[in-house]
């Protein structure tokens, strides 16, 4: 064609020129822009046009056809039905006859069912002068007219202007979901330092990562620091999930524990031809995966887990997910393990906590102003002798609230300080707010900061007024054993010498002395016994015991000569034992002790009135109640009264005989036969005993 006639040519064309240029100038849109396109060229030529655009993977094709009378249609060809590939990749304007066309194509195209004789067709991006940024595409004229104002010349110019106005569209696409991704990242980023809780972490990321990236689901695993294995984050699985196991990769399992090993991102469009993919999941649980990208998790070099994105649903994975998924991935793995962090943290100062208020010793934390930053209810127990708020000593200066016998705590507290080589200790007396001193062992050791500089210090009060009375026991069981022993020595003693000295010639008076010689050897010989069933208990000697007892005939055995004791000292002596108890599992010697124990003592503190013993079967235990009427013991002596030594002051006040060891030993042989013993009183009215001992099935 020579220059006039391309002259004249582009004259006819310029109106469409101008409108098209008009009317894309204000469209931002892809298929608008195709839509107008199709509409104004199919118009103008008086020829049905056809425009198609691919999508990014080249599936299938977005395709707009209008005819002379600009009725327009937008439909949708798979790439195979399409038949538009030949035409692009040619790169060129192209002129082809239908009947050039294969008949297999023919029949399975859905471009060659609109013409009877031919196309004129031209790829987009055309062949310009700039790389474009549309997907492939084409501009089809349906049987064009020889006489038409679009030929194989001009062509080219509208694909051009199409292309631009196309290319303009996709970039503003681009533009704005990046601009959206940079809001759900940046939003997502500020969610996720703006909590510690793993729950909310996940619940806050994982939909508008879902939705951004359009995929089927999200998924985390988390790093098992001492197996090496992944453990995927149940609440992000989805229902299908529900009813499996926790699903746990081990290590370098599956395309997770190889991105774990690699610290590496990786994109699998098709998860079952690559290698690395682990189908069980799919298969327990019912699950198709189709595509993955997988990024690990890094807190610096560190990688703690994987991020997945599974399932595209528009196309296939590409390396802007990958890139979206790492922005995400950098602050998740921050906030993941600074949420961590907090669990930990929290978890050892609940710890701390739990140990602090339980210790029984007193115990406060006092800061570098010698201010109590901390006290335990022990402390508080110490210092008041009502019920007392524990925060009551918060703030207050130390030297102030805990006033000492020897010395101050100021004093002390320099000692913590500058004692660099041991933990000081000080004994000494406690004054409380309102009563008598309290005798403690006062131990401190300073707290340091991470710059290894002194910041608080911690003081320990172990109270020993347990120790001062079990002190006071031992004492005084010493002192009743002196006095016990003594007492039938001088006897023996001095009826020995009546005896060597001949003053009981009679025989009469020689069988009396030499009763009241056999008497008092036989109290030495229970006292010796006693003190060895306490060594033997003491030291876990004596046996449990795995015979049957049956305690009908010892009851039988037992009880006549109490009876006759009750007698003789005035009181009435009542027994009801049920016929043919069961037997018990143990010892019969020490259930002996139990028994002739309690019924001994009622004997011996009843000065009138009567003295009860029971046995019956219950509940598959046996139970044995002894009652007596007698000075009963007082309030403030039963928590102390099964304690070793101890003796309540109304027996020693009355001059009744004792080392304190009995009760002590009862109970002691009850517990070991996995039994209980209760106790109720009433200071002059009298005390009951109640031994529960279980049934042993054998």
């Amino acid at each position: 064609m020579n220059s006039d006639s391309q002259a004249i040519e582009n004259n006819r064309v310029q109106p469409l020129w101008q409108t098209l240029t008009t009317e894309l100038l204000n469209i931002f849109d892809a298929h608008g822009i195709c839509s107008v396109v199709a509409y104004e060229v199919a118009l103008f030529t008086q020829t049905t046009t056809i425009v198609g655009i691919s999508d990014p993977h080249r599936k299938y094709y977005d395709v707009w056809i209008c005819d002379a009378d600009g009725n327009i249609q937008q439909t949708r060809w798979e790439n195979k039905k399409s038949s538009f590939d030949k035409l692009i990749d040619a790169g060129c304007v192209v002129v082809q006859e239908k009947f050039t066309v294969q008949p297999n194509e023919l029949v399975k195209s859905e471009l060659w069912r609109l013409p009877k004789e031919g196309i004129l067709s031209v790829p987009l991006p055309s062949a310009g002068r700039y790389t474009a940024v549309t997907p492939p595409g084409i501009i089809c004229l349906v049987d064009p007219q020889s006489d038409g104002s679009i030929t194989a010349d001009n062509i080219n110019e509208l694909a051009m202007q199409t292309t631009m106005a196309l290319d303009r569209a996709y970039l503003r696409q681009q533009v704005d979901r990046q601009e959206i991704e940079f809001a759900v990242v940046s939003d997502i980023s500020h969610a996720l330092t703006s909590t510690l809780s793993l729950q909310n972490i996940y619940t806050q990321l994982m939909e508008p990562v879902r939705r951004t990236l359009n995929v089927g689901s999200i998924s985390v695993g988390l790093l098992e620091q001492t197996t090496g294995d992944i453990i995927f984050v149940d609440m992000l699985m989805g229902d299908l999930f529900a009813d499996i196991p926790t699903i746990r990769l081990k290590s370098g399992e599956g395309i997770a524990g190889w991105v774990v090993d690699k610290s590496t991102p990786v994109i699998v469009n098709d998860v079952y031809r690559d290698n690395r993919f682990y189908a069980g999941v799919d298969r327990s649980s019912g699950f198709l995966t189709e595509s993955m990208a997988c990024i690990p998790l890094r807190v610096e070099e560190k990688v703690i887990g994987v991020m997945q994105a599974i399932n595209k649903k528009n196309g296939e994975f590409n390396e802007n997910d990958l890139r979206l998924l790492q922005a995400i991935g950098g602050p998740l793995a921050a906030a993941i393990e600074n949420a961590q962090l907090h669990t930990q943290v929290l978890s050892e100062k609940r710890r701390i906590e739990t140990i602090f208020t339980s210790m029984s010793e007193g115990t406060v934390t006092i800061n570098s102003e010698g201010q109590i930053t901390q006290a335990n209810e022990a402390m508080i127990s110490l210092l008041f002798n009502e019920p007392t708020p524990q925060d009551s000593l918060i703030g207050q200066l130390a030297n102030d609230a805990i006033r000492l016998k020897s010395g101050s705590l100021n004093e002390f507290i320099e000692r913590v300080k500058n004692d660099e080589d041991e933990y000081p200790q000080l004994a000494t007396d406690l004054y409380p707010q309102q009563g008598t001193p309290v005798p403690v062992l006062l131990s401190g050791a300073p707290i340091l900061n991470a710059d290894n500089e002194f910041s608080e210090m911690i003081f320990v009060f172990s109270d020993l007024r347990q120790i001062r009375e079990v002190e006071r026991m031992r004492d005084d069981f010493f002192h009743g054993i002196i006095h016990e022993l003594r007492t039938p020595l001088a006897t023996i003693l001095m009826y020995a010498r009546l005896l060597r000295e001949g003053k009981a010639q009679e025989k009469e008076k020689a069988d009396r002395f030499l009763g009241v010689i056999e008497r008092e050897s036989d109290r030495l010989q229970k006292m010796v016994r006693q003190m060895l069933e306490l060594a033997k208990m003491e030291s876990r000697e004596f046996q449990r015991g795995t015979e049957p007892v049956d305690l009908n005939p010892m009851f039988e055995e037992m009880l006549p000569p109490l009876a006759d004791r009750a007698s003789e000292k005035g009181l009435t002596f009542r027994q009801k034992i049920q016929p043919e108890l069961s037997p018990i599992i143990g010892n019969p010697d020490m259930y002996y002790l139990i028994f002739k124990n309690l019924i001994d003592n009622a004997i011996k503190f009843t000065l009138t009135g009567t003295v009860r013993v029971d046995a019956w079967q219950e509940n598959g235990s046996i139970l044995v109640k002894v009652q007596d009427e007698g000075i009963g013991i007082p309030k403030q002596a039963l928590p102390n009264l099964f304690g070793r030594f101890f003796r309540a002051q109304t027996a020693v006040e009355r001059g009744i005989a004792g080392t304190g060891l009995g009760l002590y030993m009862v109970k002691e042989a009850v517990e070991n036969y996995n039994g209980t013993i209760t106790v109720s009183s009433t200071q002059g009215k009298g005390t009951t005993f109640t031994v529960q001992l279980p049934i042993t099935e054998y």
